[in-house]
């Protein structure tokens, strides 16, 4: 997976201003170093260069390139993200988040680092590797959390209700009471007018 990495193409010294002259030619030894694998050497360059002109965008984005071989994560992804927040330049911001994508992808930060190629995509839509590295975090994201199969709840049979009785007062009982003992004793004095007619006692049987 690659990095960007900014070189500085010679400029006619005469040109420019001291301070400048100097900061170029510290980023430049810088480089070197770096091409040299001469990381830490690289970093002290870079940090030379910042010293000399805190604004360069160049030492800044270097020295985390710088970090990031150590494996100095941290460090990198910090100076990468303060670079794509605060650079006013759109390919140097693209830069700076495909970088700060690549470091937290290295991190299996995946979720930061699909935000982070995005970003680097809508500076710089025609940026292949960034969209590669893309689709690669975006699988691999995948893999890890595959999606969940929704489990078919069967819905719960509704038990028949039990008619609850009508709850009677003490007052309503009495009453009703009082209507039953009054059919029964009306039951009775019928039964007994009708025995009077019929002539008294019926006959027993043998």
């Amino acid at each position: 997976m690659r990095m960007f990495f900014i070189l500085i193409i010679p400029v006619l010294l005469a040109a420019a201003p001291a301070l400048a002259q100097q900061e170029e030619k510290t980023i430049q030894q810088g480089n070197e170093y770096y091409r040299q694998q001469q990381f830490d050497k690289a970093e002290s360059a870079y940090q030379k260069a910042l010293q000399e002109n805190p604004a360069s965008e160049k030492a800044k984005f270097n020295l985390a390139n710088s970090l990031q071989k150590q494996g100095k994560q941290e460090e990198a992804l910090k100076g990468f993200a303060e670079l794509a927040d605060n650079t006013k330049e759109k390919e140097q911001k693209a830069r700076a988040f495909y970088n700060k994508g690549v470091v937290l992808t290295r991190q299996k930060k995946l979720e930061e680092s699909i935000e982070a190629y995005k970003n680097a995509l809508r500076r710089d839509p025609s940026d292949k590797e960034a969209r590669e590295n893309l689709q690669k975090a975006l699988l691999e994201l995948k893999k890890k959390n595959p999606p969940k199969k929704e489990e078919k709840k069967e819905p719960k049979k509704q038990q028949p209700k039990k008619q609850q009785q009508p709850k009677m007062s003490p007052k309503e009982a009495e009453q009703r009471l009082k209507l039953l003992q009054q059919k029964e004793k009306e039951v009775n004095q019928r039964l007994q007018k009708e025995k009077s007619k019929s002539g008294g006692s019926q006959a027993k049987d043998w």
